[in-house]
């Protein structure tokens, strides 16, 4: 008779094979025998309030409820109301130049800076003059239009 053609190696790794298999099993008993069968669906349900805290009690229906109109609910943007404020304001002219035919006013209030062009004067001005004018959204900003004089 000849020699059993399976090798010291392959023994062992049948071997090997053969341990991860039990082990394997063994865990997998064991998780059953440690697991939690009795907890139900509501053991395990956890409820937010409106307050962002999380509870195990779910919230009384009947407390809070707050009675809301239809006709009180906007689907769209809110209509915004027209200020009344004079849109005209006042400052100075920072930098001017003739040849460019631009310059830059400083609202005094608020030290914002506002683009104008010799197109928007109503009378020719120059630098430290102190100016009135009105506001509008220009291509990089805002501009000044309606550029006058202050007495």
């Amino acid at each position: 008779m000849g020699r059993s053609r399976s090798t010291f190696s392959k023994r062992e790794n049948e071997k090997k094979k053969q341990k991860r298999k039990e082990d394997k099993l063994q865990k997998r008993e064991e998780k059953k025998a440690n697991a939690d069968s009795g907890k139900s669906l509501d053991d395990m349900i956890a409820y937010v309030d409106e307050f962002g805290n999380i509870s195990d009690t779910p919230p009384d229906p009947e407390k809070k409820k707050k009675e809301i109109k239809a006709t009180n609910i906007e689907v769209s943007i809110p209509k915004q109301e027209k200020d009344d404020q004079d849109p005209t304001r006042q400052g100075a002219v920072s930098y001017y130049d003739p040849n460019k035919k631009f310059g830059f006013i400083e609202e005094l209030e608020t030290r914002d800076r506002f683009f104008f062009h010799e197109s928007n004067l109503i009378e020719p001005v120059q630098e430290g003059d102190k100016v009135t004018f009105t506001p509008q959204k220009g291509m990089k900003g805002m501009d000044a239009v309606d550029v006058k004089l202050i007495s």
